[in-house]
């Protein structure tokens, strides 16, 4: 059905097989930050079927399937079908810095400031997005599915695996952003109430203006996130 044809209902109905038919990696090489992301666009008309290497060429033929468009060759500016590999940390290289952690789209990465951390290998999608962020080059991928490729290489629950997980993170990252920004709306709250305290020459009133007049600005922006998140 051609996209201009399509009613919301339908493209948000279609938008849902699409995501379905997608192995949920989260690698962003379909040049989409997620899955979900690029399922949109693909059921909005504004994206091509074949841009997912991890899904490969029988995943190009299930999003022709449910597109109605020609099937395609993968197309090779997004990289190429392959195993499925998974992440590995050499843990004696390890600094601990926590950017492979940050990077992970499942949280497939345990560990702490300073601290080794190991991959949990069940959770990884080998995605590669922790391996440009480490400092000291400790993280391999190894192959785990040998000659295996594209939906071959993938099962639909590793794919419902990897899709709650990363929706599980999204979540968490919004609580901890807004947890955040109620932290330091407080401590902005705290300071203005003892303005004179946290300035250097209380007689300095153009001063304690200034401050006063940033604290309250910053103070309003804060209420107005909060309002309209």
């Amino acid at each position: 059905m051609p996209h201009l044809n399509r009613t919301a209902p339908e493209t948000q109905a279609l938008f849902l097989l699409l995501s379905d038919a997608l192995p949920q990696t989260q690698c962003t090489r379909c040049g989409f930050p997620d899955c979900a992301s690029y399922a949109r666009a693909m059921a909005e008309g504004q994206a091509a079927i074949n841009q997912c290497p991890p899904g490969g060429q029988e995943g190009i033929e299930r999003l022709s399937a449910l597109t109605g468009l020609p099937s395609l060759p993968l197309n090779p500016d997004h990289g190429t079908e392959g195993p499925r590999h998974v992440a590995i940390i050499d843990e004696a290289w390890c600094i601990g810095c926590t950017l492979c952690i940050k990077a992970c789209p499942t949280d497939a990465i345990l560990g702490a400031n300073k601290l080794m951390h190991t991959v949990i290998e069940p959770w990884c999608t080998g995605c590669e997005l922790c391996i440009p962020v480490c400092p000291v080059d400790c993280i391999a991928l190894e192959n785990v599915t040998g000659a295996d490729t594209g939906w071959a290489a993938w099962s639909a629950e590793q794919a419902d695996t990897s899709r709650t997980r990363f929706e599980s993170r999204q979540r968490r990252l919004v609580r901890e952003e807004a947890a955040h920004h109620k932290q330091l709306q407080a401590k902005a709250e705290h300071k203005l109430a003892d303005l004179a305290g946290h300035t250097k020459g209380t007689d300095n009133a153009p001063e304690l203006d200034r401050k006063r007049a940033i604290i309250e600005a910053a103070l309003a922006k804060a209420k107005a996130r909060q309002a309209g998140a």
